[in-house]
């Protein structure tokens, strides 16, 4: 399939603002190799362009990282530490598309993630939820996204080991991403 025969219904070409009261950025990792824990971060923003061609969209995201959120503050102030994130010297992780793809139904967004200063290739898995109008007069646009990144590749590389084997925290991060996205007015 072609870019030019991709048929997306109720497609709306333009430039739209993500809606952090109604969008979420979450994520879980294995501990103690026997759960997983979730969290979140609250404070984020970015803007979606959406093209005639739906394979020349693009997107840009700023999550700010002292704003995440284990529902646990002990945990989340060690998350912040230079253990982790270092969010004394890395305030932001962002993200740039790089391309849109299609296959059918399937959609992909290839970009660069960027967390602690390290810049690394990322694919989600994107599902296009609908495009229409909202109840106060304008436009919105529904996404999930999914991917799936080792947290060592970007400088997140603490090792915990426990005493009977494996590590505390696992290396593999599940991102997923809720996205509503307000179209802005000229």
């Amino acid at each position: 399939m072609t870019a030019s025969t991709v048929q997306i219904p109720g497609y709306v070409v333009g430039t739209w603002d993500i809606d952090a009261s109604h969008s979420t950025v979450g994520f879980s990792v294995r501990h103690m190799m026997v759960s997983k824990v979730r969290g979140y971060f609250r404070e984020f923003s970015g803007e979606i362009t959406t093209a005639e061609d739906p394979t020349q969209s693009r997107v840009d995201a700023t999550i700010n990282m002292d704003s995440i959120d284990t529902r646990q503050e002990q945990r989340d102030a060690h998350i912040k530490s230079a253990d982790f994130f270092d969010v004394g010297n890395h305030t932001v992780m962002t993200f740039r598309s790089t391309a849109v793809k299609t296959d059918g139904a399937d959609w992909t967004v290839e970009g660069e993630l960027t967390l602690k200063g390290i810049t690394k290739p990322v694919t989600l898995g994107l599902e296009l939820n609908g495009f229409g109008p909202d109840a106060y007069g304008g436009t919105r646009a529904g996404f999930s996204a999914k991917t799936e990144i080792s947290r060592k590749e970007f400088g997140v590389d603490i090792d915990m080991p426990m005493d009977g084997g494996g590590v505390v925290v696992g290396d593999k991060i599940t991102v997923e991403l809720e996205i509503e996205a307000v179209l802005r007015t000229a």
